[in-house]
């Protein structure tokens, strides 16, 4: 029998009185692409805090290789498990340049006072080439357009060398082509690095076409998990965004309306 690489059971995770996570189970199996969809407050930030070992369970457990996620085990488990969120506001004048940034993504491995050496410059170049930006390895982090930005994000996530790629909402704010590229960008990642991937987002355009797997959630809890094919539907957008069919229609025209086929 397959072990699951990520297994969470009825978590219950709270915030001051909001609820954030209201009994979630969900087993996650290496090398699987996941996408994770539901409105703002729904708990899919939450999710990630848990698997990253960064959110504090009320109730429940949670095991990341095969391993409970406990205080002792946090800083092994950031070593393995990536994360990328929205792309931040970086000022202008943060004096680092784009290989700087990248190579931030190894100091969890070198620990404190062990300076790169050669090999860990090798591995941040490679992040680099594979996202595209060899070419603007010296510039300035804060001369970087927002997918740029996104892309050197990434690219640090990638120098720690991860199992586990966590995405929260990466592209968000991006404009569309810029969007497109970092989802082509995320499924390239996903299959050439062979990672196990989990996938946030509110917005169901925003949502890679190479999801193997969509696990819908609404106010605490996952309220779907099954293929694509299967779950998204104009109905089950309709009931997890609380909006009339005939409004998730109009949005997303290639979604099939299920009911009495």
């Amino acid at each position: 029998m397959l072990e699951p690489i990520i297994n969470i059971k009825n978590a219950i995770v709270s915030y001051r009185e909001n609820i954030a996570l209201s009994g979630v189970s969900l087993q996650i199996f290496s090398g699987e692409f996941v996408g994770i969809i539901g409105p703002n407050g729904a708990g899919k930030t939450t999710l990630l805090t848990i698997v990253n070992g960064l959110g504090n369970l009320v109730s429940g457990s949670v095991e990341v290789f095969g391993k409970p996620v406990t205080a002792n085990e946090r800083h092994e488990l950031r070593k393995k498990v990536g994360y990328v969120a929205q792309v931040e506001n970086i000022d202008k004048r943060m004096p680092m340049s784009v290989r700087e940034v990248v190579m931030i993504g190894r100091y969890g491995l070198l620990g404190l006072f062990h300076r790169p050496e050669k090999q860990d410059w090798a591995i941040v170049d490679a992040a680099l080439e594979m996202v595209g930006m060899t070419n603007l390895a010296k510039r300035p982090i804060g001369h970087l357009s927002g997918g740029e930005q996104q892309r050197a994000a990434i690219a640090r996530c990638l120098a720690q060398e991860p199992k586990i790629f966590l995405l929260d909402e990466p592209t968000a704010s991006l404009d569309w082509k810029a969007q497109t590229d970092i989802l082509e960008l995320v499924k390239r990642i996903h299959e050439e690095r062979q990672l196990t991937t989990l996938f946030v987002t509110h917005d169901l355009d925003a949502l890679p076409h190479t999801c193997d797997r969509v696990v819908l959630m609404k106010e605490g809890l996952i309220i779907g998990d099954g293929t694509p094919e299967k779950l998204i539907s104009a109905e089950s957008l309709s009931r997890l965004y609380d909006l009339p069919l005939n409004i998730i229609e109009e949005r997303h025209p290639h979604i099939h309306h299920h009911e009495g086929h």
